[in-house]
């Protein structure tokens, strides 16, 4: 009789819109993501979701395209203390997040090294495929969860199930179907518990 080994399963998060705010660029009129460590403002309901999910049996990555650096917006050792500040806040009591997956670069870009057409950018799947194999993760029982078409389609892409985050930004134009909607991670988080894959 062989050993059955347990299924291991992961929830993919994009950050921005997800589990922060955007933050309001008046110069640029747009929606930007932190650049300073003040500006993190965690959405509200994140964190008992992260945490069911973890409670859960889910690991948890965090996918995300950074590219304000490749844009010239911003440093790179910026960019980096906000990573290393998320990972603080939400791994303050336990190892929440597993690991995170940022990429850097910008096709349209500006900053040598950086303006280029990568994998890791969603898209494209390199970030989850490097979770899936380190960590040997089930996609079959994994999802993504976002708030842009990128975001489902990198899902998409992965062969994970997928649910768009209909938030305030608007930043999704249907160009993509996802397999569930929720106004936020707390419902997303509902969605998947409520789910047996």
């Amino acid at each position: 009789m062989g050993i059955s080994r347990k299924v291991k399963k992961a929830v993919f998060l994009d950050r921005d819109g997800v589990i922060n705010e955007l933050i309001y660029n008046e110069t640029g009129m747009e929606y930007e993501p932190p650049h300073r460590t003040e500006d993190i403002k965690i959405i509200k309901g994140v964190a008992e979701a992260l945490g069911k999910l973890r409670d859960n049996g889910f690991e948890l990555f965090i996918i995300s395209n950074q590219p304000d650096y490749a844009k010239g917006k911003t440093s790179l050792d910026n960019l980096s203390l906000v990573r290393n500040k998320f990972m603080e806040i939400l791994n303050k009591d336990r190892e929440i997040v597993k690991e995170d997956f940022y990429c850097y670069h910008h096709p349209e870009g500006v900053t040598d090294g950086f303006s280029i057409d990568c994998d890791c950018r969603k898209p494209k799947t390199l970030s989850v495929d490097k979770a899936v194999n380190k960590y040997e993760i089930d996609r079959s029982s994994s999802w993504m969860i976002g708030d842009r078409e990128t975001d489902i389609e990198c899902g998409i892409n992965s062969q994970l199930n997928t649910i768009l985050i209909k938030n305030k930004y608007n930043l999704y134009h249907g160009k993509v179907k996802p397999d569930y909607t929720a106004d936020d991670l707390f419902s997303a988080a509902k969605i998947i518990l409520n789910k047996k894959l």
